[in-house]
């Protein structure tokens, strides 16, 4: 119910969905780049509202921005004082707060949870992609646990079970 709750407020307090995105794919992993055509590209949007938004987003200090040949490139600006407060509220917009709570909760020896794919690199494309490591998991009880979640979440998760560490994706929890 909570989730519900910070996307309305989220929705209400940033109107502009193409900041939201932008928001969505810098504070999510602070490892993801992007520069403005390919952004456009990605979120199908024009140059020019992706380029007010970005200004916009660079001038606040919330993305810092760098020269690469001939573009530029941002990513978020992890000294920014609000750095942290901004990613935690962006992880509870996707419910990725809320997977990690539930499978911690409810399945014992877990090493590490890491969301991979889309999300992984700042799409909100409605499929969120977690593989959970540790030993003996219960894979049954993850496939009767996703639609719960996808229903809290709004959004289709897939689980994947390792029994090795991953190093690609975005590490939620890892004791």
């Amino acid at each position: 119910m909570l989730n519900w709750f910070v996307v309305y407020m989220l929705d209400s307090l940033i109107t502009s969905k193409t900041r939201l995105r932008l928001l969505v794919k810098f504070f999510i992993n602070a490892a993801n780049r992007g520069h403005m055509r390919g952004l456009a590209e990605e979120f199908n949007e024009s140059t020019n509202a992706i380029r007010k938004e970005l200004n916009n987003l660079s001038e606040a200090g919330y993305l810092e921005k760098e020269a690469q040949q001939n573009r530029v490139s941002y990513r978020a600006n992890i000294k920014h004082p609000l750095f942290g407060s901004l990613q935690n509220i962006v992880h509870k917009y996707l419910g990725l707060d809320h997977i990690v709570e539930t499978v911690l909760n409810r399945m014992g020896e877990v090493e590490q949870v890491v969301v991979t794919g889309d999300y992984a690199e700042g799409r909100d494309s409605g499929l969120v992609e977690v593989t959970i490591v540790g030993p003996s998991l219960n894979a049954d009880y993850l496939e009767r646990l996703a639609p719960k979640i996808e229903g809290v979440i709004g959004r289709k998760v897939v689980f994947t079970l390792k029994d090795q560490p991953v190093d690609k994706g975005l590490i939620l929890y890892e004791p």
